[in-house]
């Protein structure tokens, strides 16, 4: 059984969705040992943590044992990390993820993807073409609170 660890990326770590949700849940896996491959391996994330405010980013990252953190999202890319994770603002996101598909990093973003359709799809195809995985993440979309939310507008 092999130890994988793979490097991840998350713009935004600073922000509530960057904390609560995606640093907390990839910390909790690590701390459990990483996700058990079907071969025996376990597959440990390693995060980056990237913030627009120093002294904000590299609190987060000295309470929650984080080695690495930076306002330098350049750098970031640059560096060995497999996985991108955007979750800061929608308006400037397509701009971080064209660099992060440049730099041949698979990508995980929160929704939407981009302002418009067309330049959602563009992105898609961007790292389809450069062989890269890439989703959008959409869970809470499904969580019983948001149905019934739905189910009461659509009821008038």
């Amino acid at each position: 059984m092999a130890e994988i660890h793979i490097g991840v990326i998350i713009n935004g770590a600073t922000g509530r969705m960057g904390t609560t949700q995606h640093m907390a849940h990839l910390l909790a896996i690590a701390k459990e040992g990483g996700l058990r491959l079907r071969n025996g391996d376990r597959l440990i994330p390693e995060l980056t943590l990237v913030g627009r405010n120093a002294d904000s980013i590299k609190a987060l990252a000295a309470a929650h044992g984080v080695k690495r953190a930076t306002t330098n999202l350049d750098e970031a890319l640059a560096g060995p990390d497999k996985i991108f994770m955007d979750c800061s603002a929608t308006g400037g996101r397509p701009e971080r993820v064209r660099k992060a598909i440049a730099a041949g990093k698979h990508i995980h973003i929160e929704k939407p993807t981009a302002p418009t359709v067309e330049e959602a799809m563009d992105l898609a195809r961007l790292a389809d073409k450069a062989g890269l995985k890439h989703g959008v993440i959409q869970d809470k979309l499904f969580l019983p609170g948001y149905a019934k939310l739905l189910f009461v507008k659509n009821a008038g």
